[in-house]
């Protein structure tokens, strides 16, 4: 009787695991089911709205080289009521956040047609796009394939630029005096950064740019035709005033707590052979264009760019 009654709970208390493993293992099970719906919905819609964003870009007559290479689910977008920035782009999660305004409705939820915002909302836009790209160029590397041919000499020229341009830097501490400036040896984080975020820059003034012209045609300010003269002049002035001007952010702590950002002087802004590098391997510029830009600014504005190598010897 006492074997019996010792007995009779250690088998109750092993029907009763197993009865539990059971109903677990059925529940994950029935989980996994609903999931999966779920998962092929969200990269079903994350394919339709990036579908719909080359569509309304090629209709605006907006770059799209640089997004023709951009997997359809490779950016998380996110909204949300932004205060100190524009907009936000974390390269580690691939995740763009930007304010509300920019999704439709202000809801929150998903990115308004492009048609529906201001220039300058585009502008942002477009600078948090290039981001993603370079973080797409670094994270999965570029075929050798001929539709990304173009990214990988981008890639290979900012890998240069980096060493050569933004290794050392002019800064100007403080912003509202831009003639005041300092010498900087960046870190490669730096100076990685400082190089995305000026030519970030760029493209976001150049969507801005072509939309700000007073158009003649309907069509791409970018392959030429009467526009072309007047964007190349609006090119040259931004140029002069110091326009092409990135930022870093210090790592070192003690600097960190003294300024959150860092921004170059006029005199480190972006070169001109980096933005002909943009214009045709990242925004689809044609080389005509680029050549007749290139001959409107003169022998006067070319830079020299020695790597490493170079330099030693």
């Amino acid at each position: 009787m006492w074997r019996l009654s010792v007995v009779l709970p250690v088998r109750m208390k092993c029907v009763t695991i197993r009865f539990l493993l059971l109903w677990c293992c059925w529940w994950m099970s029935d989980a996994f089911v609903e999931a999966a719906p779920q998962s092929h919905h969200e990269r079903k819609s994350a394919h339709q709205s990036w579908a719909r964003l080359l569509a309304e870009a090629e209709r605006l007559h907006l770059p799209m080289k640089f997004l023709l290479v951009l997997p359809p689910d490779f950016i998380n977008f996110e909204f949300d009521e932004l205060r100190t920035y524009a907009a936000e782009y974390h390269p580690g999660e691939h995740r763009m956040l930007l304010n509300r305004r920019l999704s439709l409705n202000a809801a929150g939820r998903v990115l308004k047609p492009l048609g529906g915002m201001t220039h300058k909302e585009l502008e942002v836009l477009y600078h948090e796009l290039f981001h993603a790209y370079m973080d797409y160029l670094m994270v999965r590397g570029v075929p050798l394939g001929e539709p990304e041919r173009g990214s990988d000499v981008l890639l290979r020229a900012a890998k240069e630029y980096q060493v050569c341009r933004y290794g050392e830097v002019m800064i100007a501490p403080i912003v509202q005096r831009m003639d005041d400036v300092e010498s900087r040896y960046l870190t490669e984080t730096e100076s990685w950064e400082a190089l995305n975020e000026t030519w970030a820059v760029f493209v976001g003034w150049v969507v801005w740019s072509q939309l700000e012209l007073p158009r003649q045609t309907g069509e791409s300010v970018f392959h030429g035709g009467q526009d072309a003269h007047q964007w190349i002049l609006r090119f040259k002035r931004a140029f002069e005033n110091g326009e092409f001007r990135g930022y870093y952010v210090p790592e070192e702590p003690g600097e960190r707590r003294l300024a959150q950002k860092r921004y170059l002087a006029k005199s480190a802004q972006l070169s001109l052979e980096e933005a002909f590098v943009i214009m045709e391997q990242a925004l689809g510029f044609s080389n005509d264009f680029v050549k007749m830009a290139d001959v409107s600014f003169g022998p006067a504005w070319r830079s020299t760019c020695l790597t490493g190598k170079e330099r030693v010897n």
